[in-house]
């Protein structure tokens, strides 16, 4: 399973538009996507201020010819390789959405699960 977290904004602009964007993403020319075990640290990392935030499961079959596994720089702090989406993502690649709120967000049950399991079923 592949992750997006958005803002409650950028959720709420991504409904109106049909378009999942955000600036990181516009920034650096690809979506930035999360595996299951790599969720915690993206929530950690990049989301210290909102108090919630959405999180979509994207549906892997409706975007793989988009993605790109990349390894991280050598001057990221983070280690390992990430899903890049190169094109648009769009509402309807959306499997799956949970608000999530602050209490060291409270992730679903079939995520942790998943990040225990160490993403070791390949997509």
């Amino acid at each position: 399973m592949i992750y997006k977290v958005l803002t409650l904004n950028e959720w709420q602009s991504a409904k109106e538009s049909g378009t999942i964007v955000t600036e990181i993403d516009q920034n650096d020319g690809f979506v930035h996507l999360s595996t299951s075990s790599q969720l915690s640290a993206t929530l950690s990392l990049y989301f210290k201020a909102p108090s919630e935030v959405m999180l979509l499961q994207i549906n892997f079959n409706k975007v793989e010819k988009m993605l790109k596994l990349e390894a991280t720089s050598p001057n990221s702090s983070r280690k390992g390789s990430f899903y890049h989406l190169y094109g648009e993502l769009l509402i309807e690649h959306v499997s799956k959405y949970w608000l999530l709120d602050r209490g060291a967000f409270i992730v679903p049950d079939e995520i942790l699960i998943q990040a225990e399991a160490g993403d070791s079923k390949k997509f």
